[in-house]
């Protein structure tokens, strides 16, 4: 697998888990850290690893066959 399909996997996925924290554990309390919060993080880390997918994918040369 390409590194920028990995990472636009990867960065879908963790933006999807960090949107369903942000959108349903809103109501799940935790000593250290609001569920809510780490959601946004997630979100925010996720979309960075999809901006990234799309540049590495724009970046590198396409095979010649």
């Amino acid at each position: 697998m390409r590194r920028a399909s990995k990472n636009l996997i990867e960065g879908s996925v963790t933006f999807l888990v960090g949107l369903a924290l942000k959108l349903f554990a809103g109501d799940v309390e935790t000593p250290v850290v609001t569920l809510t919060k780490a959601g946004v993080v997630l979100m925010c880390i996720g979309g960075i690893q999809v901006a990234s997918g799309l540049l590495r994918a724009k970046r590198e040369p396409t095979a010649r066959t």
